[in-house]
């Protein structure tokens, strides 16, 4: 798929930031942000695991072992998604639905 104009990533960071965020798929997730009780965070980059060479399963277990090994000091977990994935996702789809109107 063709890289998106910025005009485009732009209307889906908008779609995106009006939804209600509660399950996100790991696919669509640019960056994790767990605040802790004592004012500290920690950042878990996707781009970075993915880079490393994990696949999504393995950044899924990364994930998981961060937020058990912080436990009760989490005080609340981000999740920063990823734009372009989301519209990679569901924009053909949109295209298909839209075709027939």
């Amino acid at each position: 798929m063709q890289p998106f104009s910025e005009d485009f990533l732009e209307r889906w960071e908008h779609i995106i930031n009006e939804v209600n965020k509660t399950d996100v798929p790991i696919e669509c997730i640019k960056k994790i942000v767990i605040k802790l009780d004592n004012k500290r965070q920690k950042t878990i980059n996707m781009n970075t695991l993915k880079k490393q060479g994990l696949d999504w399963e393995e950044i899924e277990v990364v994930v998981n072992r961060t937020l058990a090994s912080f436990g009760d000091s989490i005080y609340s977990v981000d999740f920063v998604v990823d734009a372009g994935a989301v519209a990679e996702l569901i924009q053909p789809e949109t295209d298909k639905l839209l075709k027939s109107l």
